[in-house]
């Protein structure tokens, strides 16, 4: 099989196909972010990167038989700046061109449930009605996304992940916060931030990883041996379900938004199941 990822970031998908058993021959990634190429490469060296989706050409590649990617969701997400399809996530005309000229048998699209009017355009072109799927199922993270393809999607059984399960033992020099970040957390404004749950503490299932999250302090918060902590990188991971060390050629700063950028490899190795 020869498949192509748009807008690819870390290859979470090239390990769910891994991961879900599909033999895969040539796996072509468009992805422009210095980071997320280095972590794909570092675990998937054979991956042949070809750059920015609005200079790629559906003619300067082979016959492609899976074509998988996760549009920008920034102005589709209800926390955007509500633009749709005119702002950031009108990248997805990107994709719809691409799969017009490559004429894969086999397509995947991931993005957020959020602006209508940009959902509804996005299933029109398509023509299919996407499958809203929360990460939760299978991992310790809530996570809703929107998917939409022609795979056919099997039954799924939830595996009962806690964020409890997922963690370090004791308490890691990663995950010890800031005296900053404490006095933040305990103050009026980092107590209004919990209340309007853009932050938690000790949450049964950690809410959505975001590409932002660590950066603004918008997170989840553990408690430890009795101390506030932070989620380390390895946690993030296994949100995620990524193995243990997939991100650590880089920075953890990097590292953690590569992860909230990506997808829950597990969620999608379920549907690439189908294509077996």
């Amino acid at each position: 099989m020869t498949v192509l990822s748009l807008f690819d970031g870390i290859s979470c998908g090239q390990l769910a196909l891994q991961r879900a058993g599909v033999h895969v021959d040539k796996y072509y990634a468009s992805e422009i972010e210095p980071n997320a190429i280095k972590v794909a490469q570092h675990n998937f060296p054979d991956t042949i990167q070809v750059g920015d989706v609005t200079k790629l050409k559906g003619s300067d590649l082979p016959k492609i038989d899976l074509f998988i990617g996760g549009s920008p969701c920034q102005s589709i997400s209800g926390l955007g700046d509500k633009s749709g399809l005119d702002g950031k996530s009108g990248l997805f005309y990107e994709y719809l061109r691409l799969k017009n000229e490559v004429n894969p048998k086999w397509f995947l699209l991931e993005n957020v449930n959020g602006n209508k009017k940009a959902i509804d355009e996005i299933s029109n072109l398509l023509c299919v009605q996407p499958m809203s799927i929360n990460s939760n199922i299978f991992s310790a993270q809530n996570r809703v996304r929107l998917y939409w393809t022609n795979i056919p999607i099997g039954l799924i059984s939830e595996k009962y992940v806690y964020l409890r399960d997922i963690l370090e033992p004791g308490v890691p020099d990663q995950s010890i916060l800031t005296p900053g970040r404490l006095r933040w957390l305990t103050s009026e404004k980092g107590q209004a931030t919990i209340n309007k749950r853009y932050a938690k503490i000790d949450p049964e299932k950690a809410q959505c990883l975001t590409v932002r999250g660590e950066e603004s302090w918008n997170s989840n918060y553990v408690t430890r041996e009795g101390q506030l902590t932070r989620l380390t990188v390895k946690e993030y991971e296994r949100l995620q379900t990524l193995p243990d060390g997939y991100t650590s050629c880089i920075k953890p700063n990097h590292a953690y938004r590569a992860i909230g950028n990506g997808w829950t490899v597990d969620v999608i190795a379920h549907i690439l199941k189908g294509l077996l």
